[in-house]
């Protein structure tokens, strides 16, 4: 791939991940209408499970409710519905898309918390947000190991390929 190129897509690939950030935040005001300031769903009539070893294992220990079994597949399919309508399937195209979720899912839980009028920033911590059951430096680890798998898989993808393919 020339420099030329590379450049373009590393621009598009920031574009991308900059609309990701607006639909988090999107998604984040309407994810507190339905919720409110009972975060993780505690309030809402849907099906729980919880103090399982997968959950533990799987899920950073958080209840799995229904609400989110829905939501999350739905915005799965959301992000991978371009590799199922646009007449080609790539790996690099389905790691943008894999990418592209979790900084989506990243930053709207992040900003749920800093918009919600219930919590703000100063009750983004462990105590407040129990939800969250495991936290390094200042946040959850779920955010930590999010935001570098995505920075690996997005380096790969802009990684030079032999053969300048």
């Amino acid at each position: 791939m020339s420099p030329a190129v590379e450049k373009t897509s590393v621009a598009r690939t920031l574009g991308y991940l900059a609309w990701v950030i607006v639909m988090a935040f999107f998604f984040a005001n309407a994810e507190i209408q339905i919720e409110g300031g009972a975060g993780w769903a505690t309030s809402l009539p849907t099906w729980r499970i919880e103090n399982s070893i997968w959950l533990d294992l799987f899920w950073g220990g958080r209840a799995m409710t229904g609400y989110h079994a829905w939501v999350f597949t739905f915005m799965a399919l959301v992000f991978f519905s371009p590799l199922a309508f646009n007449g080609r399937w790539t790996w690099r195209d389905a790691g943008l898309a894999a990418a592209g979720l979790i900084v989506f899912w990243v930053c709207e839980d992040f900003t749920w918390f800093l918009i919600n009028p219930a919590f703000g920033w100063e009750r983004f911590n462990p105590v407040d947000a129990f939800w969250h059951k495991h936290w390094l430096w200042g946040a959850p680890v779920d955010y930590w190991g999010g935001l570098a798998v995505a920075a690996i898989i997005l380096a790969t993808r802009h990684w030079p390929r032999k053969g300048g393919r």
